[in-house]
């Protein structure tokens, strides 16, 4: 399940115009890349949430036939249901009856990770619920787990209750877990799945797996995190093998002035028009069919598809 259905109130106007996992980079929005990583890790059955401009999340997807997927949605009108209700709605459409694991990530995030062996943790442990949990030192961190088993020990204010005090980590939004997890969510209202469900797990000392993850991830919740996003993938700290486009260059179709200046790196899409004089990068990114105009300086920016750049951008994030 990817987890869509947010408001995205901290990336401000952006998501006036479009639901945070339609934030788009390097050719296509958050969400489609969430679809993708699932499918080269051998997920074929997707489930999104939506709420906030649901229905662009639809048109870009559809019902996944033409990436190799089926995809379901679960519609959250009305009141935001949080990670925990959101996963408690959409049940019907998760467990299988067989009690196969349930991959679950927000729809904000990109990454580099090998489901396997997540999976592999998580039944080698016999865990109701496997957290995939990252270092993080800018952060306090709120996740304490035993290396030597694997397993997550305390979580957010029950940290302080532990003897000793193992090194934070991060929940990196990716879990694993069997449909009955979801059975610790409760029944009404709008819930976090770890203030619920996995506090619930923990007290009844119940195991809950953590994997330590070192491949890259990034989440997109702000406009200063989305530009640095964007950073990471064009200075190539992410692999994203599943990548359906290049992951940085000049489209061939782009028309470029014989006097514009083109600095890498940088994403320049399809159909892109660059004029005279104008420079572009580092660290921009020109969506397919965006304009910038003559003498106009675009650098450490991104510019949404079709969108014509007329003054200098350096910084900042040109939707429209």
């Amino acid at each position: 399940m990817i987890l869509a259905a947010g408001l995205g109130t901290r990336l401000g106007a952006l998501t006036s115009l479009r639901p945070k996992p339609m934030l788009p980079i390097c050719g296509a929005p958050l969400v489609r890349w969430a679809v993708l990583w699932l499918r080269a890790q051998g997920v074929r059955e997707i489930v999104i949430n939506l709420h906030h401009l649901g229905d662009q999340i639809v048109e870009a997807l559809g019902d996944g036939a033409a990436l190799g997927v089926a995809i379901a949605y679960s519609r959250e009108d009305g009141e935001l249901l949080g990670t925990g209700g959101g996963l408690r709605r959409a049940r019907a459409l998760l467990d299988d009856g067989r009690d196969t694991p349930v991959v679950a990530m927000n729809g904000k995030i990109m990454l580099d990770l090998e489901l396997d062996a997540v999976l592999a943790h998580h039944r080698a442990r016999g865990a109701e619920a496997t957290m995939v949990l990252r270092e993080d030192p800018s952060a306090a961190g709120w996740v304490r787990q035993d290396d030597a088993r694997g397993e997550v020990l305390a979580l957010l204010e029950h940290l302080r209750e532990l003897a000793a005090a193992p090194a934070p980590l991060m929940f990196t939004g990716v879990h694993v877990f069997q449909p009955r997890f979801l059975d610790r969510v409760p029944a009404e209202g709008s819930q976090c799945v770890v203030r619920t469900a996995y506090a619930s797990l923990l007290r009844e000392r119940g195991r809950v797996g953590g994997y330590v993850s070192k491949d890259y991830w990034w989440e997109h919740s702000t406009i200063e995190r989305y530009l640095a996003g964007v950073r990471n993938v064009l200075a190539g700290a992410a692999a994203l093998a599943h990548a359906e486009r290049p992951l940085r260059g000049v489209d061939p179709s782009a028309a470029v002035a014989s006097t514009a200046v083109i600095e890498g790196p940088v994403w320049v899409g399809r159909g892109v028009r660059i004029e005279r004089g104008a420079r572009v990068g580092p660290f921009a990114q020109l969506g397919d069919g965006a304009v910038v105009e003559a003498g106009v300086e675009v650098r450490d920016a991104v510019v949404w598809d079709h969108v014509r750049v007329r003054e200098d951008s350096v910084g900042i994030v040109r939707a429209r």
